[in-house]
């Protein structure tokens, strides 16, 4: 069977990305690209927007007017515009790729209300090393305990707009999970002036947004004497495209529900 999939933000440079990941993949399916309503680009062919090539499928301003072409949607959008497309596809029965960073505690809440009645898949990072990195860092912060001091360090491209990178703080979540603390209560993000000796307990977030940087991710695990490294380096963004769609494909088995890249990957705990 293959799976109909619909691209959001398709102008943008992960939208493009994601058309022509799609245009590779088998057994997926570009069926519906959507933008903004104001933007210049409606009308325009999705793939020579991609720089592919005609591939029929012409950019729309509102997902409405798609709702029925699609059984996925892949969304790397901004929050408020997830929040607009999750009602409609909560709706419609529609599943969602959400790759989208950056809402706030009221903006979660509302999600997750919205998707409450179908299956999706949300993640801070879709690249299937990221999430092994993920894996690493648990097994990393279990090993090492509360002997060593935890820094994460990450760096994007001058356009992303919010900081930490939502991978940074899942990195950091990671962490806190294994170690039983609470990040709310222990990051610690930017340092500046007389802080003071550092507390163990911890964990540092330092950011970066510079020129083109795709994405840049280190944890450190530093000991008297020793300190472990976990990296993982983007070069490209169809690493993030790839794996939303690899998404898409395994969502489209699933009953309603909330999924994560862990779970696309098998890489749960009591999986592996």
């Amino acid at each position: 069977m293959t799976v109909r999939v619909a691209v959001t933000g398709a102008a943008g440079r992960m939208g493009k990305t994601l058309i022509e990941a799609l245009s590779l993949a088998e057994g997926c399916e570009l069926t519906a690209a959507i933008e903004r309503p104001e933007s210049s680009l409606i009308g325009v062919d999705a793939g020579e927007l991609a720089g592919l090539g005609s591939n029929g499928v012409k950019v729309v301003g509102n997902i409405r007017e798609v709702v029925g072409d699609f059984d996925v949607l892949i969304d790397f959008t901004a929050p408020v515009a997830t929040l607009d497309n999750a009602a409609v596809c909560g709706e419609a029965g529609k599943g969602m790729v959400i790759g989208t960073t950056g809402f706030d505690d009221g903006q979660k809440q509302q999600l997750s209300d919205a998707i409450a009645p179908i299956a999706v898949c949300q993640a801070s990072n879709f690249s299937t090393g990221v999430n092994l990195c993920f894996k690493l860092l648990d097994m990393a912060a279990r090993v090492m305990g509360d002997d060593v001091d935890i820094e994460v360090y990450e760096a994007h491209h001058r356009h992303k707009v919010d900081a930490p990178s939502g991978t940074a703080l899942s990195m950091g979540q990671v962490v806190a999970d294994a170690l039983g603390r609470d990040l709310g209560k222990v990051a610690v993000y930017g340092r500046e002036g007389q802080t003071g000796a550092r507390d163990r307990e911890t964990i540092g977030f330092a950011t970066v947004r510079a020129g083109d940087i795709v994405g840049d991710h280190t944890v450190m695990f530093c000991a008297e004497g020793e300190r472990v490294e976990i990296t993982h380096k983007a070069s490209s963004r169809m690493s993030f495209a790839r794996g939303a769609v690899r998404a898409a494909q395994w969502l489209s088995q699933q009953s309603a529900g909330r999924y994560d890249m862990q779970d696309v990957l098998g890489l749960k705990a009591d999986e592996v």
